[in-house]
Formats: C-alpha cells, structure tokens, sequence
C-alpha cells in the first residue's frame, strides 16, 4: 500500500449502501470503488459514528491485506467472500510510524491471505457491540436500490 502524503486531507465518499445485520440495525457505507478510493480508505479520518463504515468490494475474488497507516482510529475489519463473514478482525490498532501491520482474512489460521470479494471497515467495537460473526450473512443494497423499491431497513434479515 502507498503512503499518503500528510498534505492531503482525508476522503469522505457518499453514503451509497446499506448492510442490515438485524433488524433496524443497519449499517450506512460509503462505497471505495476505485483503486485510488480503496488506496486512501479511512486515512486521516476522525473515529467512525456507530452504524457507520466503509465498503470496499473487488471485483473478483483474491487475497488483500489492508493497513492502518495515516488512519487515527482503531476500526473492525471485517472480510467477506460469497455473502458470508469470512474472518474479522476487531480493534485493529491505529499505525503511526513504518513499518505497519498489514491484516487480512485468514480463516483457516494458516498464515497466507485467503481470496475475498470484499472488505468492510467499522469503528472498532462495532462488531462486538452489532454481534457481528464469522459465517453471518453479508447482504449490501445500493441505497438507490432501497429508495426505488421502498423498502425499509427493518425487511432486511
């Protein structure tokens, strides 16, 4: 991963998806759709609001590890691959000299990445505090989607 320069003020993209882990408990994402999005995440960000995160989804499946250089708030990092938690990792503690830590799924405690198709970043103790687990189901629709069909986030399971 490449180093923000200090300079550069953090990113803040449009709130663009919902992922509801219970019944009205939804969690509002932004979307880093982007190379350049998903490069920058939550850099220089202040702490997340509960029911708040970030939502980075890949285009195809494959191993990624993230970070927490130039990020200032612990986060709970959440992997995902065909619509199912596959490994979380809560607190991840903030980095603030090199070299940092680098995390990623590793489900079968083996040590190598395992492929994901997403990741998805909260403030840390969320995942507890949502009763977020591994194997629970990950299903995220585009606000747009919601709006059109009407639906509210307590239809969601």
């Amino acid at each position: 991963m490449d180093v923000l320069p200090p300079e550069l003020p953090p990113q803040w993209l449009s709130v663009a998806a919902r992922w509801c882990v219970a019944k009205q408990r939804c969690i509002d994402l932004e979307v880093a759709r982007s190379s350049e999005q998903q490069r920058l995440g939550l850099m220089q960000r202040p702490a997340l609001p509960p029911l708040r995160g970030m939502w980075f989804p890949f285009s195809t499946p494959q191993p990624q590890r993230f970070w927490m250089f130039n990020t200032i708030a612990p986060l709970d990092m959440i992997f995902v691959r065909d619509g199912r938690v596959l490994d979380l990792v809560r607190a991840v503690p903030t980095c603030v000299a090199l070299p940092c830590r680098s995390y990623a799924a590793d489900a079968d405690g083996n040590g190598r990445a395992d492929f994901v198709d997403a990741v998805i970043e909260i403030g840390a103790g969320e995942a507890e505090r949502l009763g977020i687990e591994i194997g629970d189901p990950v299903r995220i629709a585009p606000l747009k989607l919601l709006e059109r069909s009407r639906l509210k986030p307590a239809s969601f399971p």
